[in-house]
């Protein structure tokens, strides 16, 4: 198949659509991270010569643990308005994956999916963790897919949140990585200006119109530790050459946990074609596509996202056959 350019997903919206979005957009979720004091819960592990930074919330319980693995340019941060509603039920760890946040790069140097996968599974280890739900969005997403092939024996369920891996494996290199190191120039010549930037909402919409639907609705304060602290870190380029290089599209049907495919109707970084891919791939799958929703899903409309995943987790049996409510295939 010959590559693409690019795999443009919807057009970003315009600023002044916002009026459009629906009052459970962006709302927060119940109970408030904001109500949290993530210091006391910011712990680090060394996995392979490498200090990773996690956060550990929850208590063990009758259910198996919860990885939350972050995307591209992202940090454990990305899932600050889903951390305590599933730590009600279970534990929950969210990681820096190596090259961000908080977590230095490797220290052999080398960032892969394959790696990456490597890595989540010697975490889940080094902890103790057994079988673990793994949940990833973006490229977190491509990399928990991988573990749940590289390691099945380690993974119970499988959700993937606008996961890479699909239309990556068909774009060019080179546009994408010129983007890539423009993108990651801008970041880092404006890290001190991130929380005026996230205060105000056309520079919010400015800087985050390609991953979510209407940035100016995101919270200050969510947009700012969710979003802006965790660009120009130093393995952005890396991990973008990473996802581009690694082709698992024929190794999806050895996927064989439950598996739940999340999408944004309007994402307008990965398209929502691929969610249909990935169900069609993944033997033991079902899709939610919310709509008027971009690229973070879990961070848009984040009481919907915690209902549809709380309740995947819960469930015991295949995701093929639960009997989806009205609507649940097209829209959340």
């Amino acid at each position: 198949m010959a590559r693409r350019a690019l795999s443009p997903g919807a057009r970003p919206n315009s600023p002044w659509r916002y009026r459009d979005a629906g009052e459970d957009y962006a709302a927060s979720a119940s109970p408030n991270w904001r109500e949290t004091n993530w210091a006391n819960e910011l712990k680090q592990v060394e996995i392979d010569g490498t200090p990773m930074n996690y956060v550990d919330v929850g208590s063990p319980g009758l259910h198996e643990p919860v990885v939350l693995v972050h995307g591209l340019g992202g940090q454990w941060q990305n899932w600050l308005e889903n951390i305590p509603r599933l730590a009600q039920e279970r534990r929950v760890l969210a990681l820096d994956l190596p090259g961000f946040g908080l977590t230095p790069e490797p220290a052999d140097g080398e960032i892969s999916i394959s790696g990456y996968g490597r890595c989540v599974d010697s975490f889940c280890e080094h902890l103790g963790l057994g079988r673990v739900a793994v949940v990833g969005n973006s490229m977190g997403g491509f990399v928990s897919a991988e573990v749940a092939i590289q390691f099945p024996e380690r993974v119970s369920r499988l959700a993937l949140v606008s996961a890479a891996g699909i239309s990556s494996a068909d774009a060019l290199q080179a546009p994408i990585l010129t983007i890539g190191r423009l993108a990651s120039a801008i970041a880092t010549n404006t890290a001190a200006r991130y929380r005026m930037l996230a205060s105000r909402p056309i520079t919010r919409h400015a800087s985050l119109a390609l991953v979510a639907r209407h940035p100016r609705l995101l919270k200050p304060d969510l947009a700012y530790e969710g979003f802006f602290k965790g660009a120009g870190k130093p393995g952005f380029d890396d991990a973008l050459r990473a996802c581009l290089d690694y082709d698992f599209r024929d190794r999806l049907p050895d996927v064989r946990v439950p598996t739940l495919i999340v999408w944004g109707e309007k994402d307008s970084i990965i398209p929502v074609r691929d969610a249909d891919e990935f169900e069609r791939l993944i033997p033991d799958s079902r899709k939610v596509v919310m709509r008027d929703t971009g690229h973070i899903p879990m961070a848009e409309r984040p009481q919907a996202f915690n209902d549809v995943l709380a309740e995947f987790l819960a469930e015991s049996g295949s995701a093929e056959k639960k009997e989806p409510a009205e609507g649940e295939s097209q829209a959340a």
